[in-house]
């Protein structure tokens, strides 16, 4: 299969995360040295598709990004190529520019395409992929959402970003009696906001999968008062709701291929347990320090094993698949199958159990 593909484009859509640098690096380096592919970068995600924006990619020009984060490609999460806003007055106007899009592929020579993204930007690869574009992708997201694979690249970084500020918050806290509430980000899974809740010892966590009850999350609290401790720590995800309410939205952006910008969570968390305790409660909001920074050494290794996996699985005819993690091995998953549900916490699995066994309150029961 290796003397039939001769050129592909690779793309980064959707929100950055560290990690994407190293993947891109991957697979020009090993289009390049192993099988002697061409590859394009196309930028700023599907707006490049669509404008036709595209650049060759030499061995070279990837040097030295290994631990950078972002990605030199640029990226956007407001394009949809079946979704283009049209100028003009009145209601808002959309066009499909799919097929300018696969114009501009055929234009540049394009085999395959290798989409790395998350949820959004992987539904939309999977909806291009029966119109003649081949496509191969990598699974990206802090919020480690993505079905078909154990990880997603950027979470490990994501989540010790929100360690470090659990651990930070600590000092705070225990100084001045504080209860410190952290919001991190999690749409719809509150991967993030589990795993930073145990490894930073937070007494309430607060995750989309599990709908909480105001007063069960100050009784939390107020019992570790009775018990001689006289500050807390709330992680919440960005999507945690109390039971019967609505998840906090802070804007709506019509244009985008996610329109729902969640936030304010924390704050409104912080405001209403105040009520409930005689304690001073403060929120932080980490938002998008959560993407920036290098990647963790995982991060790197995992995006160089999805970018290299990819070319592999190209050159060896594979077609519309996702890159995976499988335990320890780097496989391959329909891509209808990585895109067709999101990847969320199990409210009765092994790492909500083992926070519960160590006290943890998820504020859905009274404390025991």
């Amino acid at each position: 299969m290796a003397d039939r593909l001769r050129r592909i484009g690779v793309l980064t859509g959707g929100g950055d995360c560290p990690g994407l640098n190293a993947v891109l690096r991957a697979i020009v380096k090993t289009a390049a040295f192993d099988h002697g592919i061409d590859v394009v970068g196309i930028e700023d995600g599907y707006a490049g598709l669509i404008q036709d924006r595209m650049r060759p990619l030499e061995p070279s020009d990837v040097g030295g990004i290994l631990a950078r984060g972002g990605t030199i490609l640029g990226s956007s999460n407001r394009d949809n190529p079946f979704r283009v806003p049209v100028d003009g007055e009145g209601d808002p106007a959309y066009r499909d520019r799919s097929t300018q899009c696969l114009k501009n592929a055929s234009r540049h020579g394009l085999d395959l395409l290798i989409v790395i993204g998350g949820d959004g930007s992987l539904s939309i690869a999977n909806d291009l992929k029966g119109r003649g574009l081949p496509i191969i992708g990598v699974p990206k997201t802090i919020d480690n959402d993505l079905a078909a694979t154990d990880l997603t690249f950027g979470f490990d970084s994501a989540l010790e970003v929100a360690t470090e500020a659990v651990d930070r918050l600590h000092t705070t806290a225990m100084s001045h009696h504080r209860v410190m509430v952290l919001e991190v980000m999690g749409r719809y899974a509150g991967w993030i906001a589990l795993e930073a809740g145990i490894a930073g010892g937070g007494d309430v966590i607060l995750i989309p999968e599990i709908p909480f009850e105001l007063p069960h999350v100050a009784a939390a609290i107020r019992e570790r008062w009775f018990r001689g401790r006289t500050f807390a720590i709330v992680v919440g995800a960005e999507g945690a709701a109390p039971v019967g309410g609505d998840r906090v939205v802070a804007s709506t952006v019509a244009d985008s291929t996610d329109p729902i910008r969640l936030g304010g969570i924390g704050t409104w968390l912080a405001d209403q347990l105040g009520k409930h305790l005689d304690m001073e409660t403060r929120a932080t909001v980490l938002g998008h320090l959560q993407r920036g920074g290098v990647p963790t050494a995982f991060d790197r290794i995992l995006g160089t094993r999805y970018g290299v996996h990819a070319v592999q699985a190209a050159v060896a005819g594979e077609r519309d698949v996702m890159v995976c993690l499988r335990g320890r091995n780097i496989e391959t998953a329909p891509l209808e199958e990585a895109v067709r549900e999101l990847r969320r916490v199990d409210p009765q699995g092994a790492l909500v159990n083992a926070a519960r066994s160590v006290g943890t309150s998820f504020g859905d029961r009274a404390p025991r």
